[in-house]
């Protein structure tokens, strides 16, 4: 070896500072003043990271909501085989066992539940996008709020709503979970509970009472209610009303005193129980405007915050904030019916627009 000659671990060391040289930005060191940002974005990654099966999360999320292969099959407008055939191919694509198929149905897996809710917020993104594409104060927006306030409230101040906003549609839901607005899958939620998330926008609005009421064919027949009494009389039931513990204890032990003849789980089926002299109900203060109704005096006078949820992003778009401020402004502690106090002598106001609407009641006018 010549005095020029380099030792087999010297060049190996020195191979390996060049193969490090070699991957350097082509601007220089990338501690350099003059390096370029290595920060970038996710959409400037060239590669899909979710694979070749966009059709096929299509087909899987239809299946998932629809709960059943026929209907998939009727929503999506194709077969059971092209749905079972996807959903195979998803899997194997996908390297995980989604959704177990059979000759009586199918369910999905944990892993396939979760592929599931990832689906449906981006399913709900899309619809976003696509009904804020349209001009500033035009649009769909979805709202989950329960038969009582939207018959005797929200519907009947969509008259004024409408004039100010002839573009904007409102889809009302039933709400399917009264504390989450994401498994509503709707844009607002009307409930009685505050929800958190870093996503959510919620505010407290007025108060919803409740009260026990008889109609005065009941009580005619009957005779008047009172806590000495409550052996003598029928109860109309709800599973609204079931939770123990709370503000609903006192109705439970009204109930239990008494006897439950009926039980309705839609509150338009409940007070039309109530009104037909079926039995004593638990119904808002705001119907002791129809003048067949008789608020009782023995306890389980029940008060509900209510409180408005919104996805935070959909408001940024205007049809949403619209229906948002909407509701903010109806069901405020500004409505007579909503105040922090159970009152009785409120009736004759516009507030009751909505209830003389529903049942024709004279002597109450409209906008």
């Amino acid at each position: 070896m010549n005095g020029h000659s380099k030792h087999p671990s010297e060049l190996s060391r020195t191979r390996r500072v060049r193969h490090v040289v070699d991957l350097s930005p082509p601007h220089g060191h990338p501690y350099a003043n003059n390096a370029q940002s290595t920060n970038g974005k996710a959409i400037d990654y060239e590669k899909l990271l979710s694979g070749p099966y966009w059709s096929e999360l299509r087909t899987f999320l239809g299946l998932a909501k629809a709960k059943s292969i026929n209907k998939a099959a009727d929503t999506l407008g194709i077969s059971k085989s092209t749905i079972s055939r996807q959903i195979h191919r998803l899997q194997d694509l996908h390297g995980g066992t989604l959704a177990v198929l059979s000759k009586t149905g199918f369910h999905l897996t944990e892993q396939g539940e979760r592929l599931a809710q990832i689906l449906v917020a981006f399913d709900q993104s899309l619809s976003s996008i696509r009904t804020d594409a349209v001009e500033p104060f035009e649009g769909v927006v979805r709202l989950s709020v329960t038969d009582g306030l939207g018959v005797l409230f929200v519907v009947p101040g969509l008259r004024q709503f409408t004039r100010s906003h002839p573009g904007i549609s409102i889809r009302f839901r039933p709400p399917r979970n009264m504390t989450s607005l994401r498994e509503n899958q709707t844009d607002i939620m009307l409930g009685f509970s505050e929800q958190a998330g870093s996503d959510l926008t919620c505010r407290r609005l007025g108060t919803l009472h409740l009260l026990p009421i008889a109609s005065e064919d009941y009580v005619r027949l009957r005779g008047m209610p009172n806590r000495d009494n409550l052996a003598d009389h029928d109860f109309i039931d709800t599973e609204r009303y079931s939770a123990r513990g709370g503000p609903w204890d006192d109705w439970h032990g009204l109930v239990s005193a008494g006897r439950m003849v009926h039980e309705a789980d839609t509150i338009v089926s409940y007070a039309m129980m109530v009104k037909a002299g079926l039995g004593i109900g638990l119904l808002a203060s705001c119907n002791v405007i129809d003048p067949s109704y008789v608020p009782l005096e023995i306890g389980a006078d029940v008060a509900l915050p209510i409180h408005v949820t919104a996805l935070t992003d959909r408001l940024g778009s205007k049809p949403a904030r619209a229906v948002f401020d909407f509701v903010v402004d109806l069901l405020s502690p500004d409505n007579p019916w909503f105040g922090p106090d159970l009152r009785l002598d409120q009736r004759g106001t516009s507030a009751d627009d909505g209830y003389a609407l529903l049942f024709n009641l004279t002597g109450h006018g409209g906008p």
